[in-house]
């Protein structure tokens, strides 16, 4: 709790934050994001993470190698397909040098491991059903739509759509998809995953709504990695993040005089909620904008309803909207 209270007024109370901070010394420094220390309740929690490595395993088959890799995953062969053609695909020139590419970036697991460990302790201290499923890395043709998939056993991560957004095998992708292609997102997006099951859908088609749903996302992420920073628990660079700061109140009254909040247009989604170059207001600021800024306020809504109210993590998911956005008492500063 203490660590969301430090995220939470770093946010929204820097300058009241930061001389806090120095009025009580480097140890409230320590409690908050880089000294996070685990809750007992967590970190008793038995965890057990797992990586098969089935993009390595892929390479130069042989016959014997592939019948073995067909029973262990079934899943990944689909039927229609000859063994010779899984045989020529693992030595493909362009097979082998994503292969390479990938161990150049992931030359082992061990700080994914690491991290999915907590990932997964929170995850269950907050939602004790979820078991931690059976997790495969794989090489996609850099299919950076399916880059996560969950299933109920089985979360499978392409690990060549997380090469740096600066790869070469990206040149020819849209700058705003492919910022999402760091090693660092990896982590974020296998949350995000889960927040769209815990979280599948809006309660209403209106604008408002879609916010709050993203902002719930987001919330829930920041819950689940309490040691990333909230640039990338929100997807933003520092520069994007510095821009919404400063630029909140403009988009706060914006989408009021223009009446958008129980507007149920569509065309309003990708414009404020989806990922996309910039978002849309028709101004000039729209070069200098970045995407999602709907679900950035969003989150500031459902951030201020957790100021304003003694609500746990899983009943906040289970508010309405309307309800979240009534109590939040939500007001930017000018």
């Amino acid at each position: 709790m203490f660590v969301y209270f430090c995220e939470m007024y770093m946010m929204k109370y820097p300058i009241f934050f930061k001389l806090f901070l120095l009025s009580l010394g480097n140890l409230f420094f320590f409690s908050c994001k880089n000294g996070y220390q685990i809750p007992a309740e967590i970190s008793s929690i038995d965890v057990e993470v797992s990586i098969e490595r089935f993009d390595q395993d892929f390479m130069n088959l042989n016959e014997n190698k592939l019948v073995t890799l067909k029973k262990t995953y079934p899943f990944l062969f689909p039927t229609g397909f000859e063994d010779k053609f899984w045989l020529k695909k693992s030595k493909d020139t362009l097979q082998q040098e994503l292969v390479r590419e990938v161990k150049n970036v992931f030359p082992d697991l061990n700080n994914l491991k690491s991290d999915l460990t907590l990932f997964y302790k929170h995850l269950i201290y907050y939602y004790p059903s979820i078991k931690v499923p059976r997790i495969v890395t794989l090489i996609s043709d850099v299919d950076y739509k399916n880059n996560i998939i969950l299933r109920k056993e089985l979360l499978l991560l392409s690990l060549d759509t997380y090469l740096g957004k600066e790869h070469y095998f990206y040149e020819d992708i849209s700058k705003y998809i492919k910022d999402d292609f760091e090693p660092s997102q990896l982590l974020p997006n296998i949350a995000m995953a889960y927040a769209r099951k815990v979280i599948p859908r809006a309660d209403g088609r209106d604008l408002l709504s879609q916010m709050i749903l993203f902002g719930k996302r987001r919330l829930l992420l920041h819950k689940l990695l309490p040691k990333e920073d909230l640039n990338t628990i929100l997807g933003y660079t520092e520069n994007e993040m510095n821009w919404l700061k400063e630029n909140e109140a403009f988009i706060w009254r914006y989408f009021i005089e223009k009446e958008m909040l129980f507007n149920t247009d569509k065309d309003l989604l990708p414009r404020f909620i989806y990922p996309a170059p910039f978002s849309k207001f028709y101004l000039t600021i729209d070069q200098q904008a970045p995407d999602r800024v709907g679900e950035y306020i969003g989150y500031q809504i459902v951030l201020a309803f957790m100021e304003e109210n003694n609500v746990s993590l899983q009943q906040l998911m289970e508010i309405d909207s309307k309800t979240i956005f009534e109590k939040s008492r939500y007001k930017p500063k000018k």
